[in-house]
């Protein structure tokens, strides 16, 4: 793929949403406003990348989006991303923002490798979620920065049609963020995004991308008045969910966006039990 023929993200789409959202559910208002300035610094990050990266190719000598990672055109950036962060996250976010911009470039260079290697993975042995051990707030000071630099690369990489499930994303080998329903004939067809490039890959609906678990009955699917396009798809099998935007009901959703609003069901899914795959970039 060419960069001519590569269609950059549409974060202002993001960013409008988040805007609308924020005005519409005041418990969302900080976490959507802090991420809509994110999304703006990511925006300018993903849209200079063609230009800075010159003559060299987009997609790794392997084909395999971890194997490099640009620390040329990326860290001259970094430092912008911290000041953003500083200044307008969360105390606690603001202020290990802020110590990380005091420790430099090797620093830096570290984190962003290490979550470029090892972010968003599953278990190697159980090939189930993993406990990374990582600190939340260096993982989102890693994920945040990463992501439209991944979903870039991304974009260039091209998937070989597997006839196996893929439970994990093919393009990174990263663990489903979230799940879309988009409309198709008279239904909807499931997919899971990715989060670590935000690649999509389709996957059956009665089918836990956790476990594998596929009887219907303990597959159970929740719903919440507040959110009737969002769909908490549990199992009780593996104790573990899943989040999805049902754009079938609700087609101006932006599914990452429209995730980031629905705290009230990560809190209803922790106190049922149910753990996560991989949370979103704001650790709900």
């Amino acid at each position: 793929m060419t960069l001519a023929a590569y269609k950059l993200p549409d974060y202002e789409k993001r960013i409008l949403r988040a805007e609308q959202l924020a005005e519409n559910l005041s418990f969302a208002e900080e976490a959507l406003l802090f991420y809509e300035q994110v999304a703006q610094f990511q925006k300018a990050l993903c849209a200079g990348l063609p230009k800075e990266w010159g003559e060299q190719s987009i997609v790794p000598t392997d084909g395999y989006l971890r194997s490099e990672l640009n620390f040329i055109a990326l860290l001259p950036h970094y430092p912008n991303f911290l000041a953003i962060v500083e200044l307008r996250a969360p105390r606690p976010l603001a202020a290990a923002a802020g110590m990380l911009a005091r420790q430099g470039s090797a620093a830096w260079t570290a984190l962003l490798g290490d979550y470029w290697a090892n972010g968003a993975m599953a278990d190697s042995d159980s090939g189930s979620p993993a406990d990374n051990g990582r600190d939340p707030l260096q993982e989102f000071l890693a994920q945040g920065f990463l992501l439209p630099y991944a979903e870039f690369v991304a974009g260039h990489l091209t998937v070989p049609a597997s006839e196996n499930t893929q439970y994990v994303c093919p393009k990174c080998s990263s663990l489903p963020l979230l799940g879309v329903l988009r409309p198709e004939g008279d239904g909807g067809k499931r997919f899971l995004r990715c989060a670590f490039c935000a690649h999509e890959w389709d996957f059956r609906r009665i089918l836990c991308p956790a476990c594998g678990e596929e009887r219907e009955e303990k597959l159970p699917v929740f719903v919440a008045e507040q959110f009737p396009h969002i769909r908490v798809e549990s199992c009780e099998t593996c104790k573990h969910y899943l989040r999805t935007i049902d754009l079938t009901k609700d087609g101006n959703a932006v599914p990452e966006v429209d995730d980031l609003a629905a705290i009230p069901l990560t809190l209803w899914a922790q106190e049922h039990g149910y753990a996560r795959i991989h949370p979103n970039l704001l650790g709900t």
